[in-house]
């Protein structure tokens, strides 16, 4: 299943729900995270799935070295970063979107960032796209195990929100109004949040940039000696 590696993903991830997989299989779907409270975020699954645009290009152009992509869906930053000669690996827990990202030409993992990884603290950049911060629900935690996979001085680029929020959730996956998964931990986290999260976290802020058309948000982040 992985290009790199044995499956280290357990099947009660939620992301490994057979619907969402279906989704990333067909490139397309209605997908959500929900709560019970009626919180909704939508799931880009269609643009996660195309080849890299001008957004993720803008991370392209940053990434230094050697490249870890965690939670990299079906692969087009992968595909892009390999394209332009570096060394890169992506992992994620679904193994739809580890067998998407191979199919591109790049190399790929099934593992959760929270695992035994490759060349733990030799990585020159990581990055968090797509709203990946949420994953396990707690920033500063997530930050601190980045933080021992890069190299001293390190890079960590991160897709925030757009809106200035700081939020936990108790969600579940769904396709169109169908729940699809177990509920998990997830969070939504805008720039200055991240930013102070990351300062308590080992991180310096490096960069601040957005792509205005299509309200993407990112902060690069320096690992502190």
């Amino acid at each position: 299943m992985s290009a790199t590696g044995r499956s280290t993903a357990s099947p009660r991830e939620p992301w490994n729900s057979a619907l969402y997989a279906e989704a990333v299989g067909a490139r397309d779907g209605d997908l959500s995270l929900r709560d019970g409270e009626g919180w909704c975020l939508p799931l880009d699954v269609g643009r996660w799935c195309q080849r890299a645009d001008a957004g993720d290009q803008s991370v392209v152009e940053r990434c230094a070295g050697r490249v870890l992509d965690i939670g990299c869906g079906a692969g087009r930053l992968v595909e892009a970063l390999t394209l332009r000669g570096h060394e890169v690996l992506g992992i994620d827990v679904c193994p739809s979107a580890v067998v998407a990202t191979v199919c591109r030409g790049g190399a790929a993992r099934s593992s959760s960032v929270f695992g035994p990884l490759p060349e733990e603290g030799g990585w020159d950049t990581a990055l968090l796209i797509d709203g990946n911060i949420g994953i396990g629900g707690d920033p500063r935690l997530l930050l601190r195990r980045i933080r021992d996979l890069v190299r001293d001085r390190g890079l960590l680029i991160v897709e925030t929100a757009p809106a200035d929020v700081d939020e936990r959730r108790r969600v579940r996956i769904h396709v169109g109004q169908q729940a699809a998964s177990p509920v998990f931990s997830w969070a939504i986290v805008g720039a200055h949040a991240l930013i102070r999260h990351a300062w308590l976290s080992g991180w310096a802020t490096a960069e601040q940039w957005e792509i205005t058309s299509a309200e993407r948000h990112f902060v690069a982040l320096r690992a502190r000696a």
